[in-house]
């Protein structure tokens, strides 16, 4: 009677699962409603992200958008017409793996290179507007890209239009079509007197930037491995820049369409 009480537990249970129908009860969050703020960490409702033009409604962080998103947002309905829609990307390195690769973000972007340009209206100023988009290859430059701006400004100097370049690019010269992709750097200042931020980013007459965006001709890292030494706070950043005479303001998402139509207007005059 007593073999009962020194009988050994047993290692293991048996977990059973649950019913079907408990899991059923159970509803899942659909991904992609929310996102996380890479300034202030705090969890935003998509929706409620993009009626505040992709800025963090708590702490003012800039998320990037697409070249198509800032046409929405800036020129008026139905303005933009597309120019030099046609041009293609060619391989002329014969670059590994460089077709396959614009294929991918051509199907992701539904861009053909990281540039549009195009003429528009601003609150009724006309102009000539170009847009680089980070989303493609970072919005870095090649033969198509330099080409495009250089049409772009040609077009406006044939109409006495003002130009506007959004530059969201930040991948400097394409390396798969090598000394091509840095010849347009030359390309464009002999057209704009002003490559991205060798040529036109840095030379235009105004220079507006987004808050806390990082310009500059390298990267901060980069730069510390080169010069062996730490960088000031905040080097390269708008509010930096800015402070060193370098732009000529600093403009929230929100106000820049209006910004951008009171420079031409005034301009216009």
């Amino acid at each position: 009677m007593f073999k009962d009480l020194f009988r050994s537990k047993p290692k293991y249970v048996t977990v059973r699962p649950h019913k079907q129908s408990d899991r059923s009860e159970k509803k899942e969050i659909p991904g992609g409603l929310w996102i996380k703020c890479n300034k202030c960490n705090n969890i935003l409702y998509r929706k409620d992200l993009e009626k505040s033009l992709s800025v963090c409604p708590k702490c003012g962080y800039h998320f990037v958008i697409s070249a198509k998103e800032r046409i929405l947002e800036l020129v008026d309905p139905d303005s933009f017409k597309e120019m030099d829609a046609d041009l293609e990307t060619a391989d002329p390195l014969g670059f590994p793996d460089y077709l396959d690769k614009l294929s991918k973000y051509q199907e992701e972007t539904g861009m053909k290179e990281a540039i549009i340009t195009g003429k528009a209206t601003i609150l009724g100023q006309r102009l000539v507007l170009a847009l680089i988009d980070f989303n493609f290859m970072r919005g870095s430059m090649n033969t198509v890209v330099g080409e495009k701006l250089v049409r772009a400004f040609a077009v406006a100097t044939k109409e006495k239009m003002p130009v506007v370049v959004i530059s969201g690019g930040g991948g400097g010269a394409r390396m798969q079509e090598g000394v091509l992709s840095l010849m347009q750097m030359a390309v464009l200042t002999q057209a704009t007197m002003g490559g991205v931020y060798a040529s036109f980013a840095s030379q235009a007459d105004i220079i507006l930037a987004e808050p806390g965006a990082l310009i500059g001709f390298a990267g901060p890292r980069i730069i510390e491995q080169t010069m062996k030494q730490s960088l000031p706070e905040g080097f390269q950043t708008a509010e930096y820049v800015y402070q060193h005479g370098h732009i000529d303001r600093i403009v929230a998402r929100p106000f820049l369409k209006v910004t951008l139509a009171h420079l031409l207007a005034w301009h216009g005059r």
